[in-house]
């Protein structure tokens, strides 16, 4: 589940937790095939309970941003629905280590796109990330995410999980826009009841 496709985004994602405090690495052991070293060992670090999964909760106490806030609830809950194949509620190891995979990637994006170093990315680097992924929207549409997105209080920007957020909300909003555009005109003409429909199926 990694952007990628007309309207835009790279076929290889961006990706994105903070180096830094999740965890310290949990005890040792063998890691299975397929599985990530790094996110074998922060999984056992918060699998606090040993029962070999992790809940939205337990994912949110390992993920934070550059200014070491948590990542909020919805970008964590968004991922676990995105990684949670049965539905559960939870994640497995295997789970978590393509999750793991997916942040990383988009925090590669993040951190390229932040000019400044700021740990936050701004209208214009939105913009220009949005445009690099193959949106055509104008700034006033990359104003209007930063607006919605922006933690109260603090200088405008997105942070890192807001940008995860925002990036995969797009996506997934163009798939389903694409379904309707077939000529591939970036125009559709669809009826109320199938916008509604096509919204909230495809909301994560």
């Amino acid at each position: 589940p990694v952007p990628g496709g007309s309207y835009g985004q790279p076929a290889n994602p961006y990706g994105a937790p903070q180096p830094g405090p999740y965890g310290v690495g949990g005890p040792g052991g063998h890691v299975p095939p397929g599985v990530d070293p790094e996110a074998f060992s922060w999984f056992q670090s918060v699998d606090a309970d040993h029962s070999g999964y992790i809940t939205a909760k337990e994912l949110k106490q390992a993920l934070v941003n550059s200014n070491w806030s948590a990542f909020s609830d919805d970008t964590c809950l968004m991922m676990m629905n995105m990684f949670d194949k049965n539905k559960s509620g939870r994640i497995d190891l295997y789970g978590f280590s393509a999750l793991w995979r997916f942040i990383q990637q988009w925090r590669n994006l993040f951190q390229q796109f932040d000019r400044d170093h700021s740990g936050n990315i701004n209208c214009n680097e939105l913009h220009q990330a949005l445009c690099q992924m193959g949106y055509n929207l104008s700034p006033q549409f990359s104003q209007l995410l930063v607006s919605r997105y922006s933690q109260k209080g603090c200088t405008p920007g997105i942070q890192l999980d807001r940008f995860i957020q925002t990036c995969t909300l797009l996506q997934t909003m163009t798939e389903a826009f694409r379904e309707k555009d077939t000529g591939m005109t970036g125009t559709a003409r669809i009826s109320y009841e199938d916008f509604l429909m096509m919204s909230v199926t495809r909301m994560l």
